[in-house]
């Protein structure tokens, strides 16, 4: 049923569907709106990426730049490149995150990570955090995890099965590590298998790109002990399509992460 959550492991082999930015193939990524959308789907977990405004509020959005999902170019036209640290979060507020995407969607703005939250609580959702360039925020990661414990989202339940932090930086997930060791981390790549040990003193999850994955790089991941003492599990990205999501199943991940989140859930739960 639309906006029920089944148990994680409702599907084959426990396989994980996460809605990529929120439902982003029906509503515009990184929005309320696209998360509401993975809600109405039944799809519990989702991705977002989170950066950090010129006056520390953080928000979620993808790009460096507002350029791409805002009209930021119409508001502010003689602020070119329209980066995210250029801009206060009252003026991040003015935009339009959604009319790029449709009609339908015009006047949908740039959350916070708190208004994010607050909706993934009211959905009774779950969130895999992204931190989106950590280089140009510096102390972001104490910052995130600051408004997550300002949240509610730091209490036993959350840390046990609703919060992942993951991030392409393995210096900046190794601080959110240092900084509170009982979140769950993932690291975003494929490191060699004969490097897993090392990240896995500061990561809970490998998260590589589908097109790096194979059954041997899944069960080595699977062998290696993770930051928390339990195996170290693999969520791949970003697979629309269900040829690709069976595939992936049948190598044995552990979440697929995709931008067609009901596609994936379809398609892992119906393959022989």
């Amino acid at each position: 049923m639309p906006g029920t959550h089944l148990p994680d492991a409702y599907l084959p082999d426990g396989v994980v569907p996460v809605a990529h930015r929120g439902a982003s193939a029906y509503a515009p990524e990184n929005t309320l709106a696209a998360a509401d959308k993975a809600d109405q789907l039944g799809i519990a977990w989702v991705e977002n990426d989170v950066q950090r405004s010129k006056d520390g509020e953080l928000i979620v959005l993808h790009d460096e730049t507002l350029k791409r999902t805002t009209n930021v170019e119409e508001v502010f036209p003689d602020r070119a490149p329209w980066k995210v640290a250029d801009f206060t979060a009252a003026e991040i507020d003015q935009l339009d995150a959604g009319a790029w995407f449709g009609e339908e969607y015009a006047g949908e703005g740039v959350p916070t990570l708190s208004e994010f939250l607050d909706r993934m609580s009211a959905n009774q959702q779950k969130l895999l955090l992204e931190i989106k360039k950590p280089e140009l925020y510096p102390g972001i990661e104490r910052d995130i995890l600051k408004e997550l414990g300002n949240e509610g989202w730091l209490d036993r339940q959350h840390l046990r099965s609703r919060l992942v932090i993951q991030t392409f930086d393995a210096a900046s997930l190794r601080r959110v590590h240092d900084l509170n060791p009982a979140v769950k981390t993932g690291f975003l790549g494929t490191p060699a298998v004969a490097e897993l040990p090392d990240y896995a003193a500061f990561a809970d999850q490998i998260n590589p790109r589908f097109t790096t994955v194979t059954a041997a790089y899944v069960d080595a991941v699977h062998a290696t002990p993770g930051a928390s003492g339990q195996p170290l599990e693999l969520f791949t990205w970003t697979v629309d399509d269900a040829e690709t999501a069976t595939r992936m199943a049948d190598l044995g991940v552990d979440g697929i992460i995709s931008n067609r989140p009901d596609v994936i859930r379809d398609a892992v739960r119906g393959r022989d």
